[in-house]
């Protein structure tokens, strides 16, 4: 043969295998291909975790969840549900004879408990409840369920055609996603499975969540307010009641913050549950600790009051001997464990440069959680030992056809000379100029970016920029005082640290001074209005489900408890409101072109936040445009409106800063 002809053909071999191998920059349209795992739980005999697992459906523009098993050895993983309905919840029957799950399949009373025989064939509707069955639980007989109920529209009547007005009379009276809030309220059941029968256990003007029965199955703890006025504050105590109907709940904790999430021992001797370190006049800003009692309340001590750090997922080992919990740490969260016989904490995984969530006891020493890293989103893992072992790869199908950004982190000092944590994301590892800049801006504030995937910022680095998280203060992860910092003082100290952060990144020579943009949604939409009436060198933001002019929120939004206990009521306080109501009263000062968008339903940051500011920008002649999603809470859900935004993020700041294109 030719050898010209050889060589075209091994060159063609070549580059067919190079285009095999080459990975194109991740873009907005891979938001359709992120499956979404969720909810893992362990059966009884400890071979497979059950779990539900979402994934996009293009043609109903949602996301469509189903339930799924994964051995634990690895070997098998298996897809349990297909039906068009969505399935979640999965929960093994402590006898290890059924999974069940919610679905709304052949429902018209909204989602209902389905139950799958493990010997095999279909599943099949368990419950038929009026009403939203809100959460479950298994007895340890496998006899009964716990169920939390909230109380169905019209008292369970057909839907007039005329729907009547709506009456409001309580304090706090909007919530985001559920809307106005009337008397409708949640409360405890007990469901007989052979006999299908319904018993009440709670009743009243407050709402119960969180059950849990005791090991010998005879009590159910729950979480309820018992309050004069449940509205007026975050209070939340910890319950037990006996199952069965007339029986009285019984108060096991007084603490005026929140006592949450309780988890029996194996034995039944002691309840572990999670306290916030301070009263409801800092519920925002508070951490949560772990906390041991005796099954009738008494003995009750902290464990971690000298960690300084949030806790949470906590759960028992199987002999009862360590309790587990996640820590929060400096843009981490990592597995400690504390032994009630030494009476002490040890880390049992670092989490070095990943997150967990959910933890489940297996065996001695070996636990089951979801992990991400900035690289991949959560996947369920088992921890052996300390040492980790993944069992699910539900995202490696895409993954394998994209390449990621580069993500180290990165720290700097605010002019006050705060030592603050960030991560960068840059479209290569190697940076050999400067690049277009995206400071973006997590929400909370009480909340911290860590080294888990994020989708936003890793398609805005893939599209050509550097993107910057901060953990600026009020963020958790650096202390309880690091996040109490902000207290009643919006908008001062956490631009700073923004600002901060911006001027390391220039001097490092990362980010190009000419081309610096700012973003975020919720308070980091906050925080985007505050940064660019403070700083006219941005040019370009884009601020989403924000507010400016906070004088005009009370009462608009669902923060009424927060605003009366932080800022005081505005006929009394107004210079505070006035004061943090600055980007608004400031307008003139902003030359920054902004992009302002909501989800139209937001009762959260309510759409009037943004409005505003548009409006403010839009009478100056300032660039700006307003986007609004119908039909949207305040964290946007389908599918084609998330990938329409990041669409809208890379155009508008393409805009004004032009980074080099490279889909």
């Amino acid at each position: 043969m030719n050898k010209n002809i050889l060589l075209i053909i091994a060159v063609f071999i070549c580059s067919s295998a190079l285009a095999q191998t080459v990975k194109r920059p991740f873009k907005p349209t891979d938001f359709y291909h992120i499956p979404t795992l969720d909810d893992p739980q362990l059966s009884p005999d400890g071979k497979w975790i059950a779990y539900s697992l979402a994934e996009v459906d293009s043609a109903k523009d949602k996301r469509i969840s189903h339930i799924w098993m994964q051995s634990y050895d690895g070997k098998q993983s298996i897809q349990l549900t297909f039906d068009d309905e969505p399935s979640s919840t999965p929960k093994w029957s402590p006898d290890g004879k059924y999974l069940s799950f919610l679905s709304e399949k052949d429902s018209k009373n909204g989602g209902q408990v389905w139950l799958m025989d493990r010997r095999g064939g279909e599943g099949h509707k368990l419950t038929d409840i009026k009403g939203e069955l809100q959460d479950y639980a298994w007895a340890p007989n496998s006899k009964k369920l716990a169920l939390i109920i909230k109380d169905p529209e019209n008292g369970g009547k057909p839907e007039p055609k005329t729907v009547a007005p709506i009456k409001i009379d309580r304090y706090h009276f909007k919530q985001d996603i559920e809307g106005y809030l009337q008397h409708r309220h949640s409360h405890l059941y007990v469901y007989d499975v052979d006999a299908k029968k319904l018993d009440t256990l709670t009743m009243g003007d407050m709402d119960d969540d969180s059950p849990v029965w005791s090991p010998d199955g005879k009590t159910i703890a729950f979480v309820s307010n018992h309050t004069d006025d449940p509205d007026k504050n975050e209070n939340s105590d910890i319950f037990t009641i006996e199952a069965k109907s007339g029986a009285e709940a019984q108060q096991l904790t007084t603490f005026t913050g929140h006592d949450i999430k309780p988890l029996w021992s194996p034995d039944g001797k002691y309840i572990a549950y999670l306290r916030s370190t301070s009263d409801a006049d800092y519920f925002i800003y508070q951490h949560d600790v772990l906390c041991l009692m005796d099954a009738d309340g008494k003995n009750n001590k902290v464990l971690t009051d000298q960690l300084d750090r949030p806790v949470s997922n906590h759960a028992w080992s199987k002999d009862g001997k360590n309790i587990v919990y996640l820590v929060s740490n400096d843009r981490i969260r990592y597995v400690a464990q504390y032994n009630l016989l030494l009476r002490k904490s040890t880390v049992i995984n670092k989490g070095t440069q990943c997150s967990f969530e959910t933890l489940i006891a297996h065996s001695p020493g070996n636990w089951i959680a979801m992990m991400s890293n900035p690289y991949m989103p959560h996947e369920l893992v088992a921890i052996e030992n300390g040492k980790i072992r993944r069992l699910t790869f539900h995202q490696d199908k895409w993954l394998s056809k994209v390449k990621l950004a580069y993500v180290k982190g990165f720290q700097s000092f605010s002019s006050d000379g705060t030592l603050v944590s960030g991560i960068l994301y840059t479209p290569d590892s190697l940076v050999t100029q400067k690049l277009p800049f995206i400071l973006y801006i997590h929400g909370g504030p009480t909340d911290q970016d860590e080294f888990e995937f994020d989708a936003t910022r890793q398609v805005l680095a893939s599209a050509g920029y550097a993107v910057a998280a901060v953990n600026y203060r009020g963020s958790t992860g650096r202390g309880l005082e690091f996040t109490k910092a902000i207290y009643a003082d919006w908008g001062n100290k956490e631009v700073k640290d923004l600002l901060g952060a911006v001027d390391e990144l220039v001097k490092t020579g990362v980010a190009d001074p000419q081309r610096l943009g700012i973003g975020g949604w919720s308070y980091g939409g906050i925080l985007t209005d505050y940064t660019i009436a403070t700083d006219p060198r941005f040019k370009a933001a884009a601020s989403g489900a924000g507010s400016a002019l906070q004088l005009s929120i009370y009462g608009s939004d669902q923060w009424v408890v927060q605003y009366d206990n932080e800022l005081g009521v505005p006929w009394k306080n107004a210079d505070k409101y006035m004061k943090l109501s600055y980007p608004f009263f400031h307008a003139d000062k902003i030359k920054t072109p902004t992009l302002f968008m909501s989800g139209l339903k937001d009762f959260n940051v309510p759409t009037a936040g943004g409005e505003q500011m548009y409006q403010a920008l839009r009478s100056q002649g300032i660039p700006t445009q307003l986007v609004l999603y119908p039909g949207q809470y305040h964290m946007i859900s389908i599918p084609s409106y998330q990938v329409d935004r990041v669409q809208r993020y890379i155009d508008w700041f393409g805009k004004y800063l032009a980074p080099q294109p490279r889909f």
